[in-house]
């Protein structure tokens, strides 16, 4: 059970880590409707390529951190590191999903706009199911639970 976790995840990721990196270096597909807006329509912020890049790194990075709950790589890094850093990724995605309040997450204020219904609908659902898994992997890790 904890493969198919791993692999649920890890793919996942790296899709949206890829994603990240094709609209860094000018993507435009699926674009519109992923930047936050105020109910006018403005963006709330415009990223550029270096921020959008440190966005697709750390996804990266969540991925292989999944992966490393196979065993993969306990030649060079103890396996209980990424038992923990697995706690915190799914810490990071519970907290996306909750959001800030006003613009992200389940408890958003503004919910009229197409960013607001595409969070709803995908982003904020897709935090919870990445939280969910990171927990469990992390919970069968922990106990020994053989891939």
């Amino acid at each position: 059970m904890i493969f198919l976790l791993v692999i649920i995840n890890t793919s996942i990721l790296f899709l949206l880590s890829f994603l990240h990196i094709y609209w860094a270096f000018g993507g435009r597909w699926g674009w519109e409707s992923t930047l936050p807006t105020r109910e006018n329509g403005e963006f709330l912020f415009h990223p550029g390529i270096a921020p959008t890049l440190i966005v697709a790194f750390g996804l990266l990075a969540f991925g292989v951190v999944t992966l490393g709950n196979l065993d993969l790589f306990a030649v060079w890094i103890p396996v209980r590191y990424f038992h923990y850093a697995t706690w915190a990724v799914a810490a990071v995605f519970a907290l996306r999903a909750i959001g800030d309040f006003n613009y992200v997450g389940f408890f958003k204020k503004v919910t009229h706009t197409q960013f607001a219904t595409s969070d709803s609908r995908i982003y904020s659902p897709l935090c919870v199911l990445l939280s969910s898994g990171s927990v469990l992997i992390a919970i069968f890790s922990l106990r020994g639970v053989n891939p």
